[in-house]
């Protein structure tokens, strides 16, 4: 009781803490006049999932409330989160609002450029601009410029776009793809380009649920559980490195009538610890196994323009099997990559193995992915790889993950600023987290401000949390 109390204590303020920062966000948001969702759905090729309708209307209803929306769309690789969030945008512009979309790399921002082209081109009056590091300062000075003026309805790109010199007429939306891939001072700056833009942002890393009320506490939740119709489901098999040569000519069947694939290894140079790095098994399998085929390697120590070119020839087919880290795990979408090797699988987590296979299964072709690990008979494979190749659900993933690994390996080296729990588990306190999280809610009820002087120690507390969240 003593251990119980005390773990509450700490869930207690912590969400508090993020509950009093949700509460404090509430402040006026634009309000879109007339909804023309249905409008743009109605057009659409292929008909969204149930899933999809939702987190539209959720989205819909928010910034329709009064109070600026602040919502995390969830959903696996391919779930069509762009879809949602292209209806959100058709609906802001057609209410007379810019919006600005940010996502990680060039490459992305690209692809996406490409993708809301081919969303709006019946809309010839809806004006969609690209703005990255690599554009000329004339091209980026003429963006500005259209911005500033109101003459670019949705802007999409990178970094660049939370630049101090870039402003805008009136935006009505941002949204963040991948957002975790960003820190929060990162998306803080392209919120406040405008006091009352709606906010959203997009994860592909499926969140258990009880561990997202802490990581996202400040955010409202929308989960896309569904894939579309005509997604081929990918298969996963674990086998043993003395099935490589296998599995390499089943690779090779696959290049052969024009897919594409990966290979992906744990390390990015050799080492003595037996693993496969990816600078020698490009060399290896360039001169040996693979030499009549186009491969590329790509990895983390790469300068950001040498990653950006493989994955642009890649994506242009110009590379026929990527030697990879996990660097490709927040990657792009190549609809003709239709196989994935992953080395060493034994070393990796669940997630990162699931947001991994996530890679392939982008067409309407099967996929599959193969993990290779050094286990004697199918009763020794660990847990885990049972678990990835029994199931295809990232939530159910990652909550097998996070039994297994525990919440300080689950969050990695995110930048969440999480306190540490000394004392609760957030692995299996999940009960207690529901109760610490209803008796915040109850408290800040009373005394929305924490500004009693009875509540005193309260505030010292929450004020440390906060202060923390924000580095």
């Amino acid at each position: 009781m003593a251990r119980r109390r005390l773990a509450f204590d700490e869930m207690f303020f912590l969400q508090t803490a993020l509950l009093y920062k949700k509460f404090k966000k509430k402040t006026f948001g634009i309000i879109l006049e007339n909804d023309y969702t249905s409008e743009f759905i109605n057009q659409l090729p292929f008909t969204l999932t149930n899933s999809q309708l939702n987190a539209i209307n959720d989205c819909v209803n928010d910034m329709n409330s009064g109070n600026i929306m602040n919502r995390l769309i969830q959903g696996d690789v391919g779930s069509g989160k762009t879809a949602v969030a292209a209806t959100l945008i058709y609906s802001v512009i057609k209410n007379g609002f810019q919006s600005a979309l940010m996502v990680p790399t060039e490459i992305l921002a690209e692809q996406h450029f490409k993708t809301f082209i081919g969303f709006f081109e019946k809309f010839k009056n809806i004006k969609i601009a690209l703005l990255t590091g690599s554009a000329t300062k004339r091209e980026k000075d003429k963006i500005k410029e259209l911005l500033a003026n109101g003459d670019i309805d949705l802007v999409i790109g990178t970094h660049a776009i939370i630049q101090e010199d870039v402003t805008f007429k009136n935006l009505g939306l941002v949204i963040t793809d991948e957002q975790h891939r960003f820190g929060v001072e990162q998306r803080t700056k392209l919120s406040s380009k405008s006091n009352d833009t709606h906010i959203l942002v997009m994860s592909a890393t499926p969140i258990p649920r009880t561990l997202s009320l802490i990581i996202y506490g400040d955010l409202d939740i929308s989960i896309i559980n569904e894939l579309p119709s005509g997604r081929q489901p990918i298969s996963t098999y674990c086998v043993t490195s003395s099935l490589r040569q296998r599995v390499f000519d089943y690779v090779k069947k696959a290049l052969d009538i024009g897919n594409q694939g990966y290979i992906v290894c744990p390390l990015v140079d050799d080492s003595e610890s037996g693993l496969k790095s990816a600078t020698e098994y490009f060399k290896s399998l360039s001169e040996n196994e693979f030499s009549k085929y186009k491969l590329g390697i790509l990895h983390g120590k790469m300068k950001p323009s040498e990653k950006e070119k493989i994955m642009r020839e890649f994506s242009e087919g110009k590379i026929q099997l990527l030697i990879s880290t996990t660097v490709i795990e927040v990657g792009i979408n190549v609809p003709a990559a239709t196989i994935m090797v992953i080395e060493n699988a034994e070393r990796f987590g669940l997630s990162q193995l699931h947001q991994l296979r996530g890679r392939i299964g982008r067409g309407n072709e099967k996929s599959d992915c193969i993990l290779i690990a050094d286990v004697q008979d199918e009763q020794d494979i660990p847990k885990r790889l049972r678990i990835i190749s029994s199931t295809l659900d990232g939530f159910k993933i990652a909550d097998e993950d996070l039994k297994l690994r525990g919440p300080g390996d689950f969050l990695g080296k995110k930048q969440h600023g999480l306190p540490e729990m000394k004392i609760a588990d957030i692995s299996t306190d999940l009960t207690l987290i529901r109760s610490a999280s209803d008796a915040a809610a109850d408290f800040l009820k009373k005394d929305p401000t924490i500004s009693n002087d009875n509540h005193i120690e309260i505030r010292r507390k929450v004020a440390k949390i906060l202060k923390n969240l924000m580095k």
